[in-house]
């Protein structure tokens, strides 16, 4: 139940790191109408991701997944998983978030309207749900031979773990808006890009050994 909790807070906190269009809605409205404002945008992202998560969930169930079928290809799919994770960490180490900063000014809007735009705009990035189906192959996170109450028991926390990251980023931008720089987000991101990259190098040298193994 502790590693449950422990990796549903880590995918989460993980998935919302990098400064995508919504983390930087996030950081516009928090300087421009206040740290409530940037909350709702977070919490936006968490209900998306959490629905995105649900979605890869059955998804994977739908295919088939079975306790038998991941045993026999935990290496593979924990290779596949991983191959996706670098390809997601080179991306993000080679996006420059700050130059879209500039383009997201708004006029301020209701707490509803925020949550409702920071949702649809998180829901519209397909690239979030493959980001969750690799994450889920790379950490082991489906397992048929559990109650489905343990997946959403992991969604749940997924959600805790982003939002915790939502509560981070808004808290160091309203109490550094004097002193924020958009160049210190590239940094940032190619930090979460390594990380990514790296994760999935991890990924791919234990998938082996496992495949090796089972040959």
């Amino acid at each position: 139940m502790v590693y449950i909790i422990i990796k549903g807070l880590f995918i989460g906190f993980l998935s919302s790191a990098p400064m995508g269009p919504v983390g930087m809605l996030c950081i516009q409205r928090t300087l421009n109408d206040g740290r409530n404002h940037g909350l709702m945008t977070g919490l936006g992202a968490v209900a998306g991701d959490m629905l995105i998560a649900l979605l890869a969930v059955v998804a994977a169930l739908g295919l088939g997944f079975n306790n038998e079928m991941i045993q026999r290809h935990e290496g593979p799919l924990k290779v596949i998983g991983s191959i996706v994770l670098i390809a997601f960490g080179y991306i993000v180490f080679n996006k420059n978030p700050s130059r879209n900063l500039a383009k997201l000014k708004e006029k301020a809007s209701s707490y509803w309207r925020v949550f409702v735009s920071s949702l649809i705009l998180t829901i519209s990035n397909i690239a979030t749900l493959f980001l969750y189906i690799a994450l889920f192959a790379r950490f082991n996170v489906i397992d048929p031979t559990k109650h489905f109450g343990y997946d959403l028991l992991t969604i749940i926390f997924i959600g805790v773990g982003a939002m915790l990251w939502w509560l981070l980023v808004t808290y160091f931008v309203n109490k550094l808006r004097s002193r924020f720089n958009p160049r210190g987000l590239r940094i940032f991101n190619q930090i979460i890009g390594l990380l990514l990259i790296g994760l999935g190098v991890a990924g791919i040298i234990t998938g082996t050994l496992m495949g090796i193994e089972i040959f």
